[in-house]
């Protein structure tokens, strides 16, 4: 394997239930290296952007609805095959399908309040990091 770079988001429910802490640690056991962190809060339009693959999906206008109703922690991190590494710490998009000890099966309420976001592909990793970091912040 080799050394990647990949996003991963606190999403507000998790912020909100106190939970952020516990997820970074989750990640750094995993061995990931957090190589940007900050809290911030998601305008209509941002969370509108970030999403814009699903705008056709019927749970558009609820996700949008969620990712603005508090603020969230966006991060990038760095590890030995991170996009995956981190899609098997988070577990399944349904935390009732989600592996015991998975960020989800912990932490996640439902499938749509599912308390992490994680890149699923090296290019919507490049995206996921450009479209909340500069290049200054990853060096």
């Amino acid at each position: 394997m080799s050394v990647e770079r990949t996003f991963s988001m606190v999403k507000p429910d998790a912020v909100a239930a106190g939970q952020a802490g516990a997820i970074l640690a989750m990640m750094e056991k995993a061995g990931f290296k957090i190589l940007a962190l900050r809290m911030t809060r998601l305008t209509e339009a941002q969370a509108q952007a970030f999403y814009a693959v699903h705008r056709e999906r019927p749970f558009f206008s609820g996700l949008v609805k969620f990712m603005t109703e508090g603020p969230i922690i966006v991060m990038a991190l760095e590890r030995d095959g991170a996009i995956a590494g981190l899609r098997e710490v988070m577990g399944s998009t349904n935390p009732a399908n989600a592996a015991e000890g998975t960020v989800r099966k912990r932490f996640a309420a439902n499938i749509e309040r599912n308390c992490i976001h994680g890149s699923d592909a090296p290019e919507t990793a490049e995206a996921e990091l450009r479209f909340f970091f500069n290049t200054a912040d990853l060096l």
